[in-house]
């Protein structure tokens, strides 16, 4: 079996833009698949009639991650009725496939419905060049971003690149260990 072959039969996590805000849609069908997803969540307040609510809605408007081998992924686009599609890289124009590592940072992060977290768009989590450091305690243990200082608190950000960041909410010093590139 050569590379391509092998990178088709294997899970990998794709992000795919989902169009008209049908991201709900879309996790309902994957979902009844058996297919893992992430659809990153916020709690919003909105009006209904003359009361305020908190609704959980997407928090990244038309897109949603999926964990998938290509060759299903072909078959789920192909048969789903909802128009979807890849990312794509701009340099090879081919998906971009996310590590298991990085999802797992984003999703302990924004997976977290906590209010205080903040979604930034790319450009802005990669023009404050932080350190690269791993939490050590609380609800964020274990996940690796950069520190950086957003909205004047301490924050660890999680970044995809060219597709989305999370920014964790105030954490302490003492919670925050140094770690070298790997």
């Amino acid at each position: 079996m050569n590379e391509s072959q092998k990178n088709n039969c294997e899970n990998h996590w794709y992000a795919i833009r989902v169009t008209y805000n049908r991201e709900l849609k879309v996790a309902d069908e994957l979902k009844e698949k058996g297919i893992e997803y992430f659809l990153p969540m916020r709690y919003k307040e909105v009006m209904k009639g003359e009361r305020r609510i908190k609704m959980l809605v997407p928090a990244i408007n038309n897109l949603i991650f999926i964990r998938s081998s290509r060759e299903d992924m072909i078959e789920f686009k192909i048969h789903t009725p909802l128009p979807i599609r890849y990312i794509m890289d701009r340099e090879t124009r081919r998906p971009i496939i996310i590590s298991d590592n990085q999802m797992k940072n984003f999703i302990a992060v924004a997976g977290n419905y906590n209010e205080q977290i903040i979604y930034l768009d790319c450009d802005t989590a990669t023009m404050k060049k932080g350190e690269r450091v791993r939490i050590t305690g609380g609800i964020f243990e274990g996940t690796i971003g950069e520190f950086v200082r957003v909205k004047g608190d301490r924050r660890v950000v999680v970044t995809i690149p060219g597709i989305a960041a999370v920014a964790t909410t105030f954490i302490h010093p003492s919670l925050i260990e140094r770690i070298e590139d790997q």
